[in-house]
């Protein structure tokens, strides 16, 4: 079957702001994340694409305009079902200020039982990417053969929850996975089972870099806490 081509836009205003963004409009790259979207031809250069996935969202589509450009008869198609996750009243919050609401606990520790009000569940969340991925795969294997390649751009929960998916884990385990800003996640799926090919794979190693003068981010919680939204990356 396909081999699909995760990658998670990159670096925006409300990563580097801390602030969960949710499915508000007129969110865009930043600086950073304008040039990680340019670098990322560069990295993808050799591989061959059938077709590009994006979400509806600008800095999903911002990111994937370079590619784009670089490669003037990739087809793109766009699919709500792999959009951000609609966190409903938290979207456009403070992540610090989320920190402290009694349902972040949930999010962490228990995320399949987790809803956020006014918005949809994880659990609705991971069931609506996980069928877009399978009905792409399909389609892509019918016009294109069992060895091409796709890409999807999207978000970092939705992103970690496609993973989950394909490496067989409870969503309640989700939250241990991580792909930072433009990062590359490749799933190959065959027949039998999918196999985890690459994950958050961003070709840096500088967040592994003891700097002592790196200040905690205002978007963590307690220790150990996953970032709800995916973060902003290596600074």
């Amino acid at each position: 079957m396909a081999t699909l081509i995760l990658v998670r836009h990159g670096r925006s205003t409300a990563n580097t702001a801390a602030v969960l963004a949710g499915r508000t409009p007129g969110v865009h790259l930043d600086e950073r994340g304008a040039a990680q979207a340019a670098g990322l031809a560069g990295r993808l250069a050799g591989v061959p694409l059938a077709l590009a996935v994006s979400s509806p969202l600008e800095r999903c589509r911002e990111t994937l305009q370079p590619l784009l450009d670089a490669r003037p008869g990739l087809d793109l198609r766009i699919d709500e079902r792999i959009g951000e996750c609609d966190y409903g009243d938290w979207s456009g919050r403070k992540l610090a200020e989320l920190a402290g609401e009694p349902l972040m606990e949930v999010v962490q520790h228990h995320p399949s039982a987790a809803a956020f009000p006014g918005g949809e569940s994880l659990r609705g969340m991971q069931q609506r990417a996980v069928e877009a991925v399978r009905e792409w795969n399909d389609r892509v294997d019918a016009e294109h053969g069992e060895d091409a390649r796709y890409l999807m751009c999207s978000h970092g929960d939705v992103i970690k929850s496609v993973v989950a998916d394909a490496l067989g884990l409870h969503l309640d385990l989700f939250q241990r996975i991580h792909v930072d800003p433009c990062s590359v996640t490749v799933v190959r799926y065959t027949r039998t089972r999918p196999f985890l090919v690459r994950l958050g794979d961003t070709g840096d190693l500088g967040p592994l870099v003891p700097n002592p003068t790196r200040a905690e981010p205002a978007e963590a919680g307690a220790e150990g806490d996953a970032v709800i939204g995916g973060g902003a990356g290596a600074p």
